[in-house]
């Protein structure tokens, strides 16, 4: 089913005609003409019950006799299919705040996530005749594509290569939105945007994850300082041995490096030894 359509004319017209109608009726049972007096008023109440007023930003679906004629978009007063029967139906942009869920990442921690669906009607046909209450149904499919979007992404990578649920959520959200777009288009619904506006563990492990969190970026930032100190006593011994300060064998050279390494590395300030005697 695809929106059409409707047929319709300026509804002043039914309105005065209808006012012709009553008129002329009442005249006609007042001469005593009451064939021709029932008559008109009768044309007068088909009249009136083709008339119907569309707000800006709403849909009328006009259905004749449990068949679907089309929709007026065009808000204004209108004279459309008589004895037909309207049913009406928002255009406009919503929102839809997915409630918290609680699920499994692509590792099986349990995490809880949120999210909030803009979406707007754009084939009211669809909305109202090919699903059963399309709110509902909105609704149902953003929380059942938000569980499926979370379960294949895991929370976070800690610093391998990858998306992650909280390292990349504008991707995560993208997939999201298109994920959507598939499961509404059958509703006559448009996806405008979706993000996520919760993320965190899980309450029952939320304070293992922490700690597993600081110990990562404790270890990246131990291996950032041991870069850096390797750097730095490679480039202290070359500038010893090319400016020929002191003559270092391997032995010396090793002992050297022992000890740059330990001053630069260590969380402490270095406590320097003094040597009286000779290394060998």
């Amino acid at each position: 089913m695809k929106e059409t359509k409707a047929w319709k004319i300026n509804g002043f017209l039914a309105v005065l005609l209808f006012a012709a109608f009553t008129g002329g009726g009442v005249w006609l049972l007042i001469q005593q003409s009451v064939v021709p007096g029932i008559a008109l008023l009768v044309l007068a109440f088909i009249l009136i019950s083709s008339i119907t007023i569309v707000h800006p930003n709403e849909g009328m679906a006009i259905t004749f006799f449990g068949k679907y004629i089309g929709t007026i978009r065009d808000s204004g007063l209108w004279m459309t299919v008589p004895l037909a029967q309207r049913k009406k139906i928002s255009l406009r942009v919503r929102n839809f705040d997915c409630k918290k869920l609680k699920v499994n990442d692509v590792e099986g921690n349990p995490i809880e996530i949120a999210a909030v669906v803009v979406f707007r009607v754009t084939d009211s046909a669809k909305a109202l005749f090919e699903v059963d209450q399309y709110e509902e149904f909105v609704e149902i499919q953003s929380e059942t594509a938000l569980r499926h979007v979370a379960s294949k992404y895991p929370y976070d990578l800690f610093g391998e290569d990858g998306y992650s649920l909280r390292g990349n959520s504008d991707e995560v959200s993208a997939e999201l939105s298109r994920e959507l777009q598939e499961r509404l288009a059958v509703a006559g619904v448009e996806v405008l945007e979706s993000r996520l506006t919760h993320l965190a563990y899980a309450t029952e492990i939320a304070s293992a994850m922490l700690q597993r969190q600081q110990a990562a970026a404790i270890i990246a930032a131990r291996q950032k300082i041991v870069e850096g100190a390797v750097g730095m006593v490679q480039a202290a011994i070359e500038q010893l041995q090319r400016e020929q300060i002191v003559e270092l064998d391997e032995e010396r050279k090793a002992v050297m490096v022992n000890n740059l390494m330990v001053a630069i590395v260590s969380d402490r300030s270095a406590q320097p030894v003094l040597n009286t005697g000779t290394l060998y």
